[in-house]
């Protein structure tokens, strides 16, 4: 699937109907800067980073917001109407394929001419892979097959005292991969090109991964360190939580209304 450009209140809007959205927005709050940067020779031809909120699938805009339970026989809300499943989606920014993958019988092939330019020693294919060897000992190793690696063209930078938290789509379940999960200090690696190394899972799968496909979904989180406390329910917070937990069950959109925070 191609993404279209539309304006993040517009893919909302478009993805979930009013009650799943809110009216939460805060177009006032101060926003940080992730800044992308190409080879001077791709900057017209790369497909640019998007804000994940603009890259909401067909499925789920197609999806019901409701739907007939057998075995509790009563309608109950599907995830269209779940704001951390939505938020969690539409945060952060996702890196599209650069060009058509076709796919038969475990062979990748394409078609990408890149032009030659100022910065070498990047890679000119869309597509890398990892020996097997850097998988052993892990899930990930297989006898008889490499790790995919999806080769990113974007140098990406974060404000100081960010990283980049980059990792699959999240719960784009339908795509034939998956994409390894990393932790990158964008504030200070910023010299060079982010890969994703992948796992494809779907060994049936023939036919074309179309150019537009989000193949990292990249979310910008602040270092801090953390430690953890421990410690009992207790005294006024015990009749808080069977308060709030009665309320969720009564009342469809509790979350949404009272406790999800003004979206940036």
């Amino acid at each position: 699937m191609t993404n279209q450009a539309l304006s993040p209140e517009d893919a909302l809007t478009d993805a979930m109907d009013e009650d799943a959205l809110g009216d939460d927005a805060s177009p006032e709050a101060a926003r940080q800067t992730i800044t992308f940067r190409s080879p001077p020779e791709l900057e017209a031809i790369l497909p640019r980073p998007i804000p994940a909120v603009t890259g909401i699938p067909d499925w789920f805009k197609k999806m019901p917001a409701k739907s007939f339970s057998d075995v509790l026989q009563a309608e109950q809300m599907t995830v269209k109407k779940c704001p951390p499943f939505i938020d969690a989606m539409t945060f952060g920014f996702l890196i599209p394929l650069v060009t058509d993958l076709h796919v038969e019988d475990g062979t990748f092939t394409w078609e990408l001419d890149f032009p030659s330019g100022a910065i070498a020693g990047y890679a000119r294919s869309p597509l890398d892979f990892h020996d097997n060897s850097q998988a052993v000992g892990t899930p990930l190793f297989e006898d008889d097959s490499f790790i995919l690696k999806f080769n990113n063209f974007w140098r990406i930078e974060t404000p100081p005292g960010y990283s980049l938290l980059v990792t699959h789509p999240v719960n784009r379940f339908d795509l034939p991969f998956t994409t390894l999960t990393g932790l990158v200090d964008t504030d200070l690696y910023t010299d060079s090109f982010i890969n994703f190394p992948a796992q494809w899972r779907d060994r049936g799968f023939r036919g074309v991964l179309p150019k537009g496909t989000p193949v990292a979904q990249c979310l910008p989180i602040k270092r801090d360190l953390w430690t953890a406390e421990f410690a009992a329910i207790a005294g006024d917070a015990v009749s808080q939580v069977q308060d709030t937990t009665a309320a969720q069950r009564n009342e469809p959109g509790l979350y949404r209304r009272q406790f999800r925070a003004p979206k940036r």
